[in-house]
């Protein structure tokens, strides 16, 4: 965490210490009161909830201090306020002048589709040789970037942090507090589409990271994404490409599964093509470790230098892991989020995987605009043609997917509808066989999750 006094709080958010000692210093920084740790700095942000109201509370909590935009009731004079003119400004402020003092260059990662994933693949091929910090989960807004800036160590080398949007400016606002020495865009997908009026317009909005790039930074691009040369005439300086295609400065061929233990590829990089095989089982799992590399090569790393990492490299949680459940039937749990591109990805790569039935359970993909029902048609089309057995939609969204999938030609016992996760979680156990193979998707909102709490629940493996 970083080290700082009351007083240079005070002076890098442009206000004032109201109380308490000047020389306080605080290594913890929090904006929840029921979280905030002893001894740490809460900032009252007014959002939805005033957070003024609750300085008392994170005080009682342990917190030495609060930054504040109006007056707010301190019995103990012991406690410090500071007063800014707007907290969440304040907060943001005092993470860049962290990173103006802070030696550690900085990877920003955005893009529709694995920013997670891309992001903990990159800071654990880093971590062979560099001493890195990667934000927490998914905190990639302004809030939660600077947060992250704020629990920077000054052993910390590099700083890997996720840049999320869902409108045109936040990038460029992200960057504005950690301009990146390497910028990665994973792809641009129809995600966040009900806010934007188009396609263009997202890859405009991802475009700002590269806007924001020091002037020697590197900007890591796909190179199957057909928005990948629009972005590549934004980036100011040296470009690196990942991808299947041929002429990817970092890529993978030949791609072919192992079964359940994962993808074996031919691998391009470092000057040289080696056999690899990692437990992915998705091909949008090996583009985000592609992305990954495109980021090592930026940082000049061997091959040699980044092998001790692959031991640890998996999928992030809800992020397609697997279950194993009774009489032989395999759970894939993707419930984290859904996307018309991961979707697809993920109906694509997983029925090749070995299993006597193949069962789509998916749920709505939110926030896809006008265009989002036929978005869940050609979900349901491409399921069908593909071959899963049974394809049932979760959620008043989803059923056009088990529409599509009508359309190609399983009936409505192979194609089911459920309201909400909570009757797919109550009706899915009959319908599923031994040996059967279960992907489940959806958005956050649908709360996919159910159904795999559910099965798991019922039909543990002995």
């Amino acid at each position: 965490m970083a080290r700082l006094r009351a007083s240079e709080i005070a002076a890098a958010a442009g206000g004032t210490v109201l109380q308490g000692d000047r020389g306080a210093v605080f290594s913890s920084f929090g904006l929840d009161s029921r979280t905030i740790e002893r001894g740490g700095l809460f900032f009252a942000l007014v959002a939805g909830r005033d957070g003024h109201d609750f300085v008392p509370d994170a005080a009682a909590r342990g917190a030495a201090g609060a930054v504040v935009s109006r007056g707010v009731p301190a019995a103990d004079k012991s406690f410090v306020l500071i007063k800014t003119a707007d907290t969440a400004a304040a907060l943001q402020d005092l993470a860049r002048s962290v990173l103006v003092r802070h030696p550690a260059k900085v990877v920003g990662v955005t893009g529709s589709v694995g920013k997670t994933t891309t992001k903990e693949f990159i800071a654990a091929l880093l971590g062979t040789i560099f001493r890195v910090h990667k934000s927490e989960g998914n905190l990639n807004n302004h809030l939660g970037l600077s947060l992250s800036v704020l629990r920077l160590e000054t052993e910390h080398e590099v700083a890997v942090l996720e840049m999320g949007m869902s409108a045109a400016g936040e990038i460029r606002r992200l960057t504005g507090i950690a301009p990146p020495d390497v910028a990665v865009v994973t792809n641009v997908a129809p995600v966040h589409l009900a806010f934007f009026e188009s396609l263009q317009a997202v890859a405009e909005a991802k475009a700002e990271i590269l806007e924001g790039l020091k002037p020697d930074g590197t900007a890591v691009l796909n190179a199957d994404d057909p928005w990948s040369k629009t972005l590549a005439d934004r980036a100011p300086g040296r470009v690196i490409t990942f991808g299947f295609s041929q002429d990817a400065e970092v890529r993978a061929s030949g791609m072919a599964y192992a079964g359940y233990d994962g993808l074996q590829f031919r691998l391009h990089y470092d000057g040289a093509a080696r056999e690899v095989t990692l437990p992915f089982l998705t091909g949008g799992q090996v583009e985000n470790f592609l992305a990954a590399l495109g980021v090592a090569a930026a940082f000049g790393l061997g091959w040699e230098t980044l092998k001790p990492a692959l031991a640890v490299l998996a999928p992030a949680a809800k992020r397609g892991n697997i279950i194993r459940l009774a009489r032989g039937i395999t759970v894939i749990d993707d419930t984290y989020n859904s996307n018309p591109r991961a979707l697809d990805m993920a109906l694509r790569s997983y029925i090749n995987l070995p299993a006597g039935r193949w069962v789509a359970v998916l749920g709505d993909m939110l926030e896809l605009g006008p265009e989002g029902d036929q978005y869940h048609e050609d979900a349901g089309r491409t399921a069908g043609r593909l071959g899963w057995d049974i394809v049932a939609a979760v959620g008043p969204a989803a059923r056009r997917i088990a529409a599509g999938a009508r359309a190609e030609g399983l009936d409505a016992a192979r194609a089911p509808e459920f309201a909400s996760s909570e009757e797919a979680a109550a009706k899915l156990p009959a319908m599923l066989k031994a040996d059967d193979l279960v992907l489940v998707k959806g958005s956050r909102g649908v709360r996919m999750e159910r159904i795999i709490e559910r099965l798991t629940a019922l039909m543990k493996e002995n």
